[in-house]
């Protein structure tokens, strides 16, 4: 959107301050900082409401409304000219990994308030309300499921089933949540989910595509499916020093074969199938003792629902089948499952759009890691930007971005939310 101001033109994007936004991502990386550079800023924890308490301080500062839903979501609002139109809405998450890095969906959540300001900044008036948005536990580490806020926005998720969900330590996602509003209080909103007229969400790319092609954004066409399953082998605890092999029902030996037979039975030779054992958790965890049981957790995903569906299908035979040969039992249980999800084409077209007025060399890009975008385009045309990062790493402490490319991100943003807003 362009407005005139003092008798000159002017975009939202020209008001994006590469320096505000570097500086709030310093002083957002204090806030569950690790030694080695990265943030421990779990969802729902008190570092968690510490980031929520600094970006309400920002909120407060510019004037905006900001208030929370009933499982934690946090908005900070820029009014339209029109009360009744549907918001134009767009963020990404707070919390972070154990050894997250600093950029990893803070990024969205500030790229996000940095177009409220610079609308602010550059004069121009929206008819639809724009939104920036916190996401409630996107990570799915300390809590079950992961993108727990915006799939509960959309009615994904019944919420008092995520209320009642724990942390490895017991505590629930109720206890949590009320932990985190006392110590950064906010108006809460009694209903989860209102109507939005779009949505598009900036992230760094977390894969290497863009550095390695020399491209400074990337246009996200759709994100991949996802399949998360429950493993729980089951065999006998006896005593390291007597019982013969032979007499074993060791589920450690077990799981690894488990672990091993679906490596082979996901092998692809395009490496577009994506496999991983995150989790895995042996019990009784004595060196004296045969391990009795193994708890480990499989993530799986891939562009195609067909290959999702036939891939995951196949895991709980193949566990089965690794079990008997060990004289163990297996259960195997589906927790997560997210079809390949295209994003919209109007929003995919208004990044597009601004991306090239700007001048800024681009790809069309698929995305491999999950994001809140994939549950908020089953209500609203959705869009995502992606923007470098080096060498592609994510979910690590060294996780890294450059002050520019991170700018270029938000101005892109930031003329796409103003058209989108305006139309």
């Amino acid at each position: 959107m362009v407005a005139t101001t003092s008798g000159r033109n002017t975009r939202a994007s020209d008001h994006v301050r590469e320096d505000r936004l570097w500086q709030r991502h310093m002083e957002m990386a204090k806030l569950g900082a690790t030694a080695k550079g990265g943030v421990n800023r779990q969802a729902l924890s008190a570092e968690d409401a510490a980031a929520r308490k600094l970006l309400g301080g920002w909120a407060a500062a510019r004037g905006y409304e900001m208030f929370t839903d009933p499982i934690g979501n946090l908005f900070v609002k820029r009014p339209g000219t029109d009360p009744d139109a549907k918001p134009v809405l767009s963020g990404s998450h707070l919390d972070s990994q154990p050894t997250g890095g600093k950029f990893d969906g803070t990024y969205g959540v500030l790229a996000a308030f940095e177009v409220l300001e610079a609308l602010d900044d550059a004069g121009i008036a929206t008819k639809r309300p724009v939104m920036a948005v916190a996401w409630t536990n996107e990570e799915g580490n300390r809590f079950q499921p992961g993108c727990m806020g915006s799939g509960a926005f959309v009615g994904e998720y019944q919420l008092d089933k995520l209320l009642e969900g724990k942390d490895p330590t017991g505590a629930t996602v109720r206890e949590a949540f009320a932990s985190v509003l006392a110590a950064a209080p906010v108006p809460v909103i009694p209903q989860l989910g209102f109507p939005v007229d779009s949505y598009v969400e900036a992230h760094i790319e977390q894969g290497p595509i863009l550095e390695n092609t020399g491209n400074e954004i990337g246009v996200v066409t759709l994100i991949q499916g996802m399949r998360r399953f429950y493993v729980d082998v089951l065999g006998d605890e006896a005593h390291s020093g007597t019982t013969p092999l032979r007499m074993r029902k060791d589920a450690l030996k077990a799981a690894a074969s488990m672990v091993l037979a679906l490596e082979t039975w996901m092998a692809d030779p395009t490496d577009t199938v994506r496999y991983t054992v995150g989790r895995f958790e042996i019990y009784p965890g004595s060196p004296s003792t045969v391990p009795g049981k193994v708890h480990f957790l499989i993530d799986l995903r891939h562009p195609e629902q067909e290959t999702l569906r036939r891939l995951g299908d196949g895991i709980a035979p193949i566990c089965a089948a690794e079990a008997e040969k060990r004289g163990c039992r297996v259960e195997v249980r589906e927790y997560t499952t997210v079809a390949p999800v295209p994003l919209g084409d109007e929003a995919i077209g208004r990044v597009r759009a601004a991306t090239q007025a700007l001048g800024y060399r681009h790809i069309d890009m698929i995305s491999g890691a999950g994001h809140d975008a994939m549950h908020i385009a089953k209500v609203a045309p959705a869009g995502m930007v992606f923007v470098p990062c080096w060498k592609g790493i994510s979910h690590n402490e060294t996780e890294a971005a450059n002050a520019g490319d991170l700018a270029n991100g938000a101005r892109v943003l930031a003329d796409t939310l103003a058209a989108l807003a305006n139309r």
